[in-house]
């Protein structure tokens, strides 16, 4: 128990907190490998759906997360606190604005994706305005660098949605998709665990000193712009292959998109780190490049060698993850990987222009990412193609990001 206990305090903050996304990714992959070998390709492309929702909701939460993180670093003392809440008071308008969309346009989305059940957008709908309020207190961990809070948060999500939606799954005779959305909706509950809600305050009456509420609103923008490219371009391959394409294809082509994503899932923990360190080595008047080339050469090494091994052993990584109902997919597991690896290389450095407030970025992956669904609609015969235009969309990200980054350090 001592040595435990010694080991532990060797163990930076920051260690911590990648290996707790380790093995929160860890998880989510369990989950899905559950869903897949449970429901079967076709009943599991409901459930992909519902896993890819709640990526974009992830992606709308961190526009909320990513401004708390920044100006938690900026603001102090009454501005800090008048921050938090009006944050705290937009994301739960805002959940609920989405959450009453879903619920009302139920019957919609189900004729579009072609799914089992209305049911299942809206018992999802129902958790959203809980996820963005959790969202804002973890970007308060973020901000503060309490990577130990942070680290619990994304825990008890994960673990309680894995638990409660395997144990419903077993125990209780209702359609899959419903199930999976339960889970989902719950484990946001369990997201709150380690937040302080002492002094949150949700009055209208809760102002900034205008130029901070400009500079507040700018980022906000910039940030909400830019996830909204990520939404684009990180999932509307799968929901499009949910619309052009029947049950069996779609499911297998969620797991081929689960696997081919490994190595964007762990770049996150790289950006969670990335974002605070650069804005407070901007407020300090330091450089902030070292940061970008140590990330970027992380992200670059590790996807090296996940799209290796997926060239190498895809029909063996397939048939243990997901079993051989999915080994069709084989061929195109490197092809995946490698276009998830560009995007997440290219990622960094777009996150690191977002936290300098350099908009050109964003604009380049809007762009990208508009391109990429043109180039999916128009090009969509086979599955092969879909991969392999995203290949193309990907290379085209990455060398724009590449030629903005060398323009900027010429100046």
């Amino acid at each position: 128990m001592t040595t435990f206990k010694l080991v532990l305090k060797k163990i930076s903050p920051e260690q911590l907190f990648m290996g707790s996304v380790l093995l929160v990714n860890g998880g989510n992959y369990i989950y899905n490998l559950i869903l897949g070998r449970l429901l079967g390709p076709e009943a599991f492309a409901d459930a992909a759906l519902l896993v890819t929702l709640l990526l974009i909701l992830s992606f709308l939460g961190l526009t909320f997360q990513l401004a708390t993180t920044k100006f938690a670093v900026i603001f102090s003392d009454q501005e800090w606190t008048n921050f938090r809440n009006l944050m705290y008071r937009y994301a739960l308008l805002f959940g609920f604005f989405i959450g009453i969309a879903l619920l009302i346009f139920s019957e919609e989305l189900q004729l579009f994706f072609n799914t089992s059940t209305p049911n299942m957008f809206i018992a999802f709908g129902i958790g959203i305005p809980i996820y963005f309020f959790m969202s804002v207190g973890r970007g308060t961990f973020q901000g503060h660098q309490d990577f130990h809070k942070l680290s619990l948060t994304y825990q008890t999500e994960m673990w309680s949605r894995l638990l409660l939606t395997l144990g419903l799954l077993l125990f209780v005779p209702l359609e899959p998709a419903l199930i999976v959305a339960l889970g989902i909706t719950i484990s946001f509950l369990f997201g709150l665990i380690p937040s302080n809600f002492k002094g949150i305050s949700l009055k209208s009456s809760i102002t900034l000193h205008p130029e901070n509420a400009k500079r507040v609103s700018q980022f906000i923008v910039l940030t909400a712009c830019y996830e909204f490219t990520q939404i684009i371009i990180n999932n509307s391959d799968i929901l499009l292959v949910k619309h052009y394409f029947n049950e069996m294809d779609a499911g297998l082509y969620a797991s081929l998109a689960l696997i081919g994503r490994v190595v964007y899932f762990v770049a996150w923990m790289f950006v969670m780190l990335l974002l605070p360190t650069v804005v407070q080595k901007e407020k300090d008047g330091q450089p902030t490049s070292p940061i970008l080339f140590k990330y970027v050469g992380y992200i670059s090494l590790l996807s090296l060698g996940i799209v290796s091994v997926c060239y190498l052993f895809p029909e063996l990584i397939i048939s243990l993850m997901f079993g051989e109902a999915y080994i069709s997919m084989a061929g195109l597991l490197w092809q995946y990987a490698f276009a998830t690896s560009l995007f997440a290389i290219s990622n960094i450095f777009a996150y690191y222009f977002l936290s300098l407030d350099h908009y050109t970025p964003v604009l380049l992956s809007g762009l990208l990412g508009l391109s990429q669904i043109f180039l999916v609609i128009f090009y969509h015969t086979s599955l092969e193609m879909v991969v392999q235009v995203q290949i193309i969309a990907m290379v085209t990200l990455l060398v724009a990001q590449l030629i903005y980054f060398t323009q900027k350090k010429l100046i």
